[in-house]
């Protein structure tokens, strides 16, 4: 059976070095994994572990230097950055630890910033606003980020993630800013969103985060650390 057609992600022996004088620095050194539709996984390791390298070239905001990577069973590593833009619009949402928001817009403004590239159903502020309410911001959509708390930046930095409907999640260490109280709420938004049948992907440093996933995959210098059949 090809595992790749019931795959939302998969990294097939994936390598990434930067020249550094007359060496390479081998930041990925092999990496290989799959990860279901659907499943709710955490990537976990250290410091320097090249979890964040990892995310970036699934995502395909980097290339590797060898290897490949699937998302939803197309290879993506040979792709134009046009068709990559296009697939990362549809097909995924990226989540950062500084949140990422546009301070010179509101929190619906953000929300529908992603609405205006491509074609999308419906209206984008209409949208923006469920969205919004989705997340328990619906009192929230005039303000600036300035205006909001951590984990309320964080819920519409998860609003506009899911805005274009991508049917994976990627997030980058999404609770290393916020409170225990805040880190709380956003996990189970999460968790609700992978119930609804999204895949969930989360780097983080903290075990205790990791434990709201269904898999955890370790990793440390460069390498994943034990075995991850899905």
């Amino acid at each position: 059976m090809d595992r790749s057609a019931h795959s939302a992600l998969e990294a097939r022996n994936v390598w990434r070095w930067l020249p550094l004088g007359r060496e390479r620095v081998k930041i990925l050194k092999g990496v290989s994994f799959t990860i279901r539709r659907g499943e709710f996984v955490a990537l976990v390791g250290p410091s320097g572990s090249g979890k964040s390298t990892l995310l970036g070239v699934i995502a395909g905001l980097d290339r590797p230097s060898t290897g490949s990577v699937l998302v939803d069973g197309v290879d993506i590593t040979q792709m134009s950055e046009a068709r990559l833009a296009e697939v990362r619009n549809h097909k995924i949402g990226m989540v950062f630890q500084a949140f990422n928001l546009i301070p010179t817009l509101t929190a619906q403004e953000n929300v529908e910033l992603p609405l205006y590239v491509g074609s999308h159903d419906g209206s984008p502020s209409e949208r923006s606003r469920q969205l919004l309410e989705q997340v328990g911001l619906g009192h929230r959509v005039s303000h600036r980020p300035s205006q909001l708390s951590g984990g309320e930046q964080q819920r519409v930095a998860i609003a506009r993630a899911i805005a274009t409907g991508p049917s994976i999640i990627l997030a980058d260490e999404p609770t290393g800013n916020l409170d225990s109280r805040s880190t709380e709420e956003v996990l189970q938004i999460f968790g609700r969103l992978n119930a609804a049948g999204r895949t969930i992907v989360i780097i983080t440093h903290e075990d205790d985060v990791a434990a709201h996933a269904q898999r955890v995959i370790r990793m440390a210098d460069g390498r994943i650390l034990e075995p991850v059949a899905a």
